[in-house]
Formats: structure tokens, sequence, C-alpha cells
């Protein structure tokens, strides 16, 4: 019987894909490169994975200059659908891109004469395969390649044979207690370029992908060839108008006091914002035991913003306003008035209603009790504590829970500023899942969204204090070591904090969390040992933002799409910060309403091996050229005089 090519599915059905022959089908999460020497058509179907009547979802097809040739946009209530994207002759190679987490099956049909290769994700799964399925991958003269994989329930078996002598080494797929971990085995390393196929044993999801050599897979050997990232140019045009204030950026801190060991590298991070948790039930039992960290980071670290959500003991979520709650929320309210007004507290009566409370309903009348306690504390109140709701997991699309269609944070943040707006001062929310670099954008999305639910002054500033409290590559502990421990992540957390900032319309930004935890190993800080902590790659990202952080966001118009930017000022103090997100190196030109020349602009390049470098710019008159590797951060500084 002949072998089934990758995701081979029944789209033959569909009439309009009939002179199409090659099919892949059911991805969830990878990049699909396309090179296409003839005019073709990339034809795109779905179909419901799970969860997706709650989730609207995006799909990018990038050209291969780097812009963004089409977006494919899927709302919540489009289940099924298709599309049909154009594939004219070029150079180079397309990139359609399928960001996780994905909660459809996404089935792409092209003309076989398109050399088409698959880049799966790493440790997450990618597809949802049929048995049978094969796939070829080139390992380069001299590389140590790994094949490794991970079992997601599906496919428990990987064997991966050497065409040109048939040795073959295989991989079985192990259930590990922790997410991060996987299985790999070496491939021998030839003293000349190999193709192997890779056969895969069982059905269903899968985690498959390559290490120490191109993480890349065509259905046809002969389709196999190195991707070519042309390089790129964009033109950034920054207009004399404020957008608005900066936001404060922040972390989440231990429910306790850091040790000594940290206070340099909480230094370094400088946060201005902090999530903070307090248990009802211990601080009931310990009335004023916050005191002293919450005082430490104010005055030690400088934080005059912070969130504090209440849960019970191990981040319990799920309260009653019973008479172990109540006391908890008035020893927390009194510890706030003792610490005087310094700053703003925001107080959440609870973490991730819409994911953990049985409905709406019993969140609001818990809601409507806990408030009312609040208000009899007007003492709290004038120390600056405010209250902020709903904080939602996720904000535009619903929690990862059954149900969730009825559960979107947005809906239930309007229905509780109905019931109770002039008590309520800031809309607060968790960003989860957008694992994707291509797909960031979508956080600048759901700060607009939370801004025209509470509305705007006559400033043009939101009504209610918006509060992006907690957010991370991942929730929870599913979580991808190549993308939390390596320079992914530093990527990732500029990009988030450009988007979400690029109008001036958010208050505070915090990654979540500060340092590692056993379970969750998914902070700025990696712990060591009990008192030795480093710095990961994120929080490298992290201090070199806070190093050219001015606190108003100035407009710019970006038209890339590879590339985010962002810029700031302060008086005479200007940054221009901006990430590139691919490999590909880009031209950046960049148009002033004034000359650039005569205050010697700086240009700071942080790139994957973590250190801080100068580079040269060009500028004359009201044009500044420079150039800018793949996969870097960067910070242009300047002063007008």
């Amino acid at each position: 019987m002949k072998p089934r090519s990758l995701f081979v599915l029944m789209l033959l059905a569909a009439p309009h894909l009939q002179a199409a022959p090659m099919q892949w089908g059911d991805i969830r999460d990878g990049s699909l490169y396309l090179q296409a020497s003839a005019a073709d058509t990339l034809h795109l179907r779905w179909s419901p994975a799970w969860q997706s009547d709650a989730n609207h979802e995006q799909l990018y097809l990038v050209a291969p200059d780097g812009l963004l040739r089409q977006q494919v946009d899927i709302a919540a209530n489009q289940a099924y659908g298709q599309d049909s994207l154009p594939l004219p002759a070029a150079d180079g190679d397309y990139r359609l891109q399928v960001p996780g987490y994905s909660f459809r099956n996404f089935k792409l049909g092209h003309d076989s004469a398109t050399r088409a290769q698959f880049e799966p994700t790493k440790v997450h799964f990618s597809a949802d395969v049929p048995d049978g399925v094969e796939l070829y991958f080139r390992v380069a003269a001299g590389e140590q390649a790994v094949l490794a994989g991970k079992y997601h329930g599906g496919v428990s078996l990987l064997q991966a044979v050497r065409l040109s002598d048939g040795q073959k080494v295989r991989l079985k797929l192990e259930r590990h207690e922790q997410y991060a971990r996987f299985d790999q085995a070496d491939l021998p390393v030839a003293d000349h370029d190999e193709v192997w196929r890779l056969s895969m044993g069982g059905s269903g999801k899968v985690g498959f992908w390559l290490d120490g050599t191109a993480n890349l897979f065509a259905q046809d050997l002969h389709q196999l060839h190195p991707l070519q990232w042309t390089p790129g140019r964009v033109e950034l045009n920054l207009r004399p108008q404020m957008a608005g204030p900066s936001p404060h950026l922040g972390v989440a801190l231990p429910y306790a006091q850091p040790p000594q060991s940290t206070f340099e590298l909480l230094r370094a991070l400088g946060p201005r914002a902090a999530n903070f948790y307090s248990f009802v039930d211990v601080i009931k039992a310990e009335p004023t035991r916050e005191i002293a960290f919450r005082r430490l980071y104010r005055e030690t670290f400088g934080i005059d913003r912070d969130i504090t959500l209440l849960a019970g003991t191990g981040r319990r979520p799920v309260l009653e306003a019973d008479p172990q709650t109540l006391a908890g929320l008035d020893a927390w309210l009194a510890d706030s008035a003792q610490l005087g007004n310094q700053g703003l507290h925001y107080l959440a009566f609870a973490d991730e209603p819409n994911l953990n409370y049985p409905s709406y309903a019993v969140f609001a009348g818990y809601f409507s009790q806990m408030l009312e306690r609040t208000k009899a504390h007007p003492e709290a109140r004038a120390a600056g504590v405010r209250i902020a709701m709903p904080v939602s997991s996720r904000l535009l699309d619903g929690p990862f829970r059954v149900g969730a269609g009825q559960r979107r944070g947005i809906d239930w943040a309007r229905q509780l500023l109905a019931e109770h707006g002039p008590d309520i001062d800031a809309l607060a929310w968790h960003e989860w899942m957008v694992r994707d670099l291509l797909a960031t954008r979508r956080y600048r999305a759901s700060v607009r969204a939370a801004a025209e639910l509470v509305g705007l002054d006559e400033q043009g500033r939101p009504r209610k204090a918006l509060l992006l409290s907690q957010t991370n590559i991942s929730s929870g502990p599913e979580l991808s070591p190549y993308q939390q421990d390596t320079h992914y992540a530093a990527l990732w957390w500029a990009s988030v904090v450009f988007n979400a900032s690029q109008d001036g319309l958010l208050d505070m930004l915090n990654w979540f969390q500060a340092a590692d935890e056993p379970e969750y190993p998914k902070g700025m800080l990696a712990q060591r040992s009990a008192q030795h902590f480093s710095l990961k790659p994120v929080a490298a990202a992290q201090q070199f933002l806070r190093q050219h952080w001015l606190g108003e966001v100035q407009v710019l118009d970006n038209p890339a799409f590879e590339v985010d930017a962002l810029a700031l000022r302060d008086g005479s103090r200007h940054s221009l910060l901006g990430v590139a997100k691919t490999p590909r190196p880009q031209t950046i030109e960049l148009r002033a309403p004034s000359s650039l020349c005569s205050s010697r602009p700086n240009l700071a390049l942080l790139g994957p091996d973590g250190h801080v470098r100068s580079a040269s710019v060009q500028c004359s008159a009201d044009r500044l050229v420079f150039e800018l590797p793949g996969e870097t951060l960067f910070a242009l500084t300047w002063k007008t005089l």
C-alpha cells in the first residue's frame, strides 16, 4: 500500500481543490513555507477542534520579502469555513502561519509544483494526523541532528530511516508527568548531506521536531531546500503627536519577603508595577504579615502600582463572602491603610473568575458583597486602594474550559460595569496562549477593545484604568523550554510590550512570574538553588527595555509585519524601541519631524547571545537608516536640542 503523505485528508470532495494535488491537514500550530515558481493558490479550510465557538483566530500569509500579504480572520461563530490565498510567482518562500494555540483544524491544498515545507512547533503538538504518515527531512554534512518528540495522547512512535543505507532510528514517545519533558534520539553524523524518511506510529495529536539542523519536513524529498530570508526594509514615520502615557511594566512577585540574594536581580529588572496574591485564610490568622514585604517592594524597589488578587492558600481561586474571606479582606484593607498613601493599589476579589467560578451569577453575587464590605473602609481608598475587575482569564476569547463561549472576559466585564460602574476603577485581565511571535499584534487589539468597553473621557483617556496584570507565553505548566528559557522569550516579551503599549491606553503590564517555581518554571529569574537565582533571556530583554523606557508614547507609523516598534518620549529625551521577530535582516529607515543628525543618536542592539552592543547609523536631514539583524531588539535614543 502506498504510504500516506503528511496529513492527507479527504479534501478531494471539494471540487475547487481537485486541481491542487498536494494537501496538508489538521494543522494546529506551525509554519508552512511555500516556494511558488509559478502562480498558485493556497486553499484553506477549517473545522472545529475544541472550544472554537469561544475563540476567534487569525492566520497570516507572509510574502517572501517579509510583508504581510493576507490575514485570515475567523470569527468565533465561524465553526466551518474556507478561503483562497493567491500565491503569485516569486523568488523566496511564502510563509503561512498557523499560530498556536489554535482551536480549529486547518487543511491546506496547493499545486504540487509549489515546493512546500512544514516547520512544526517544538514540545507543543503541531497537528492531528491519521495513521501511516510519512515525511522527509534533510541533515547537512557534519550536523549533529536530534530527532525529538512529545507524546500528546496520539502518535506514540517516531521512526527515521536514512535513505542512503536504510539505517533506522526509533524514538518511542513516553508519557511524562511534567509537560516540558520530551523524548529525543541522536541521528548519526555523516560527512555528506543525508535525506531521511520519518514515519509516525499511531494517529491523533503529534509533537515532533528536529534540533541541530533545519526543522523542516516535506512530503516530497525533492521539495526540501534551505529557506531564503530575503532582506527586508521597514520605513518608520515618527509623528509629533503623543498617544498617551506609557504603561507601568512589572512582574508577579511572591507572597513573602524575597531572599536578599535576589535584590540586585530585581533592581536589574526595574519593575514599576507588581501583581500580588493575598491569601485570606493566612492574613486572617496573621493580620499584619504582608506589611513588611509590601513596604519593601514599594520603598526599596520603587513599585508604585500594584494589583492584589484575593485567594486561598495555594492560590485557591474560588472564594465565598464567608466570615473567613471577609476577615481576610478587612485585614488587607487595614494593612493598606497603615501603609499610607503611596501609589495606587488595585484590589481584585478573585483570580480569573470566568475560568474558576460556577457561573457569572455566583461570581456577581460574591463580587457585590465584597464590594460593599470594601466601601465600608473609606480610609483604605484614601490610602490608594482601588477596585479592579473582573481579572479574567483572557479578554476577547474564552478561558480553557467547557462552556467557554459563555465565559468571555469582556462579556463578564460588561455585565459588572452595568451593575457597579461607578464603584469600579479598573478593568483587569490575564492574557495567555498567544504563543506565536507573529500573533502578538492581538495584544493591541485586546487593549483597544478594553478601552472601547470602558469608554474614553474628554482627553481621550480610558474612563477606567486598563490593567493587563498577568501574561506569559503559555498558561499553567504547559511550557516549552524552547520558548521560556531562550531568546525567544525575549523577542516575545518585547513584542507584547510594544503592541500593548502602542496606543497609550494601558496603565499596567505584568509578566507572570518573577522567579521560576518547581511546577511553573516560567519566571524572569531562574532558580539555581535555594538562594541562588540568575537572569533568564526574558529578563535581559526586560532590563534592556527598562533602561530606555520613557513616560509618554509618541505616535509612530509602522507598516512592517515582522518588526514591531514603539516610540517613547520624556521632554527632550526620545527612545525608539523595536524588535525583529524573524531571522530576516532588516534595513530600518526612520523619518522624524525634526533633524536627528545634530542630536547624535545612539543605537544599541540586544541579540540572541544576550549581549548589548552599539551599532552605527546613517543620518541625513530628517532621515535615519540602520541595519537590524534578525531576531534582535534595538533601542535608538537621542535628545532634541
